[in-house]
């Protein structure tokens, strides 16, 4: 059950298993393993990215906990590009998506039932859990966290480092764990700064 179009490249020792389509004008890297997924045309997949595999889904029965079983896909839109070492698990029920447009550094986890708006760009070692979605245009900086069943609109921008716990409105910018407005956020980084040096000083 699997489907490859034109001038798609797959190099060596990568594995197509199941339930997968892949468009045209594709590439996909070496020692990528995808499942479950439909990808559209002009995506590129870098080195030993995971696509399509179980998400992290378990509920505790009273003594023990039990998996719950994952049977969604995942879609992936038009002029795409996914570096190396990333995994984006496929959907719990329907599907995870990374919309057209979007860009994703290495070493990033998309988890189960996200969705990811058009042309977002994510940096290296950030990882969203399940059930959040990210709009449209969204800029998320290196090694940050979002916490699960939230809503990020359009055009956020998430500093470095961040700890996404709550939503975000479209066109704010935001920093810090727990992340916050990013005008609060230097004010409290300048006093706290200032507190430390004066510390010092007289002590």
């Amino acid at each position: 059950n699997v489907e490859i179009g034109k001038k798609s490249k797959i190099n060596a020792f990568t594995v197509i298993g199941p339930n997968v389509k892949i468009g045209h004008n594709c590439t996909i890297g070496n020692n990528v393993s995808i499942t479950n997924t439909i990808i559209e045309n002009n995506v590129n997949i870098q080195d030993g990215t995971v696509i399509g595999q179980d998400g992290f889904g378990y509920v505790f029965d009273g003594s023990t906990f039990l998996k719950v079983p994952q049977i969604g896909i995942v879609k992936i839109g038009n002029n795409v590009d996914i570096g190396a070492n990333c995994t984006i698990d496929r959907g719990s029920l329907k599907y995870t998506e990374i919309k057209s447009g979007v860009k994703i550094d290495n070493l990033v986890h998309i988890a189960h039932n996200v969705v990811i708006g058009e042309n977002s760009i994510i940096a290296g070692q950030s990882g969203i859990a399940g059930s959040s979605i990210v709009g449209k245009n969204v800029l998320i900086g290196g090694q940050v966290g979002i916490s699960g069943h939230l809503n990020i609109e359009d055009n956020v921008q998430i500093g470095a480092q961040s700890g996404v716990t709550k939503n975000i409105t479209k066109n704010k910018m935001v920093s810090g764990t727990p992340s916050i407005d990013l005008k609060t956020y230097l004010k409290q980084s300048i006093l706290l700064k200032n507190m430390v040096k004066k510390k010092w000083m007289t002590s």
